[in-house]
């Protein structure tokens, strides 16, 4: 029996690689170091990149996009849902891996940036908030259906707020006031959340 043709892609589609893909991002980081958001380019990235301005446009319509694309990626590494068996441990990891994604450059430089741009454009509030949000929302929700599930919380502990409790302090210090939290934050916020969250 004769081995299958190998599928081609229909001519003219184009077919994007993945070093290419791969070079433009790690473009963005060098150009958000560079000049900021505000400044920041495609024809700046697409030059840090060694690329053409197509290339670029070819996987992401703007720098919006591509930004809110990197973002959303970076949260969502940094934050996986933690599952130690208690409320108290789900938060302190939590805390500990947001701590660890809020000092990324992307976090502490291009967050503000953006959240001034979606004050000036309401049309881009919402895709901003899912980039921001989303995923710390969703590791938040599973927390807190967990420890509800374990009689640590009680019925109808609101997510939304857990999530202002949680990692909203944090957000506070390193990406608004920009300071070094000291030695023991991470537990005494864990403490101070939790006992906050029970009483929601």
């Amino acid at each position: 029996m004769s081995s299958p043709t190998p599928r081609r892609a229909p001519a003219g589609a184009a077919v994007l690689r993945e070093d290419v893909t791969e070079a433009i991002r790690a473009a963005v980081f060098e150009e958000l170091a560079a000049v900021g958001f505000a400044r920041m380019s495609i024809e700046g990235i697409a030059r840090r990149a060694g690329v053409g301005k197509t290339a670029v446009y070819r996987r992401w319509k703007s720098k919006l996009a591509l930004v809110l694309d990197l973002v959303g990626a970076v949260a969502a590494q940094g934050l996986p849902a933690p599952a130690t068996g208690s409320l108290e441990g789900d938060v302190r990891a939590l805390l500990t891996a947001a701590s660890h994604a809020l000092r990324h450059p992307i976090a502490s430089q291009v967050i503000p940036e953006l959240l001034v741009e979606a004050a000036r454009q309401p049309e881009i509030a919402a895709p901003v908030r899912a980039a921001l949000l989303d995923g710390q929302e969703g590791v938040v929700a599973q927390i807190v259906r967990e420890a509800v599930a374990r009689g640590e919380l009680p019925e109808g502990a609101d997510p939304g707020r857990a999530l202002d409790l949680v990692v909203g302090p944090l957000y506070w210090r390193l990406v608004v006031a920009r300071t070094e939290p000291p030695a023991g934050y991470v537990d005494d916020l864990t403490r101070a959340a939790v006992a906050a969250l029970r009483t929601l």
